[in-house]
């Protein structure tokens, strides 16, 4: 006879707290393959993913992040129908915040299309940290501005009430509740109850705490990190800035291991792609300009080449280079410029 979801959830939970006791909690608990459903139900294999210190859940009740190793040690992703917090631990850290916020929620609308995102903060958040450009969302996350709902509380209280009754909607995408601190209001009950409407309308709920302590359920801290040049088939772009990055680091939770990665967000394809260091940077094998027919090697090298005659040279000088002006004083359309 199958084993039930309920009776599976029941072995795990004993598992786990046999395992406390012991003070043997692997980090991992492999959940066997479950057997195929009874006839009468006939809807194919009830396959599950147990998550570490959790009860089993549906693969797809993750949304992947798209780098293996941090949706590996987050156990599958972040999940869909859950309360997640992203903390900044400086309040200068704000944007990466919610630039990392609008980042995840891009690849919801991948799967929810059409449906609105609301952002709910206090007049103090907002005063502080400002808004999204509008013009930006669609050129770096593909969010149309009218998608994005604002909601502003003069009260922590008002914005908490908003916020608890927008997590029941299933019209809403996801939903965005951002605070300054650790306010004693926000406790363990008032995130209990969030985490409790998102489960029950299958819908995310992110908090987005500034300036602030991590706390419990998932706790994401976000900070900016450097871009580094733009790449090119003949190596990095000198003077150019890349793709926006995220320092993200994973805090003490029951749900996830310890770590941290950084993240660099590709506003044309709206995926995330990690940093790796420099000693991991494939060198790219095919030359630029291939070689000429039936040559083994490539010429040697012509030796240093130069545009003016170095000084003494008894070189004439042509009219035309001789109307040069001094580097110093070339015209302001013939300097180089900044991309990006």
């Amino acid at each position: 006879m199958a084993m039930t979801a309920v009776a599976r959830e029941t072995v795990f939970a004993l598992r786990r707290q046999i395992a406390k006791i012991e003070g043997t909690l692997p980090e991992r608990l492999q959940a066997p393959a479950a057997a195929p459903l009874d006839a009468g139900t006939g809807t194919g294999n009830d396959l599950t993913i147990v998550r570490r210190g959790l009860a089993a859940a549906l693969p797809d009740a993750f949304l992947p992040i798209g780098v293996e190793r941090l949706d590996a040690a987050l156990g599958g992703g972040l999940p869909k129908a859950a309360l997640t917090e992203i903390h900044g631990l400086e309040t200068r850290d704000a944007g990466a915040v919610a630039g990392f916020a609008l980042s995840l929620v891009s690849l919801i609308l991948n799967q929810a299309q059409g449906l609105p995102i609301l952002w709910i903060g206090t007049s103090e958040i907002f005063h502080e940290a400002g808004f999204p450009y509008a013009r930006g969302l669609h050129a770096a996350f593909g969010i149309e501005p009218g998608q994005l709902l604002f909601s502003e509380a003069p009260r922590l209280v008002d914005a908490l009430w908003i916020a608890e009754e927008a997590a029941r909607m299933t019209a809403l995408a996801a939903v965005i509740l951002e605070i300054r601190g650790n306010p004693q209001r926000l406790d363990l009950t008032a995130t209990r109850r969030l985490h409790a409407r998102a489960q029950g309308a299958g819908r995310p709920v992110f908090l987005l705490r500034q300036a602030a302590e991590p706390e419990p359920p998932i706790r994401l801290i976000a900070a900016s990190a450097p871009a580094v040049p733009r790449a090119t088939v003949a190596g990095p772009l000198a003077g150019s800035i890349g793709h926006p990055a995220f320092t993200i680091s994973i805090g003490k939770s029951r749900t996830a291991l310890p770590g941290q990665f950084i993240l660099e967000w590709n506003p044309d394809e709206r995926v995330f792609d990690e940093r790796r260091g420099e000693e991991e940077r494939a060198e790219n094998p095919v030359p630029v300009v291939s070689l000429s027919g039936g040559r083994k090697d490539p010429a040697a090298a012509s030796g240093e080449i130069l545009a003016f005659p170095t000084l003494g040279s008894s070189v004439a000088i042509s009219p035309t280079a001789r109307d040069q002006p001094p580097p110093g004083q070339r015209a302001a359309h013939l300097s180089p410029r900044r991309a990006g």
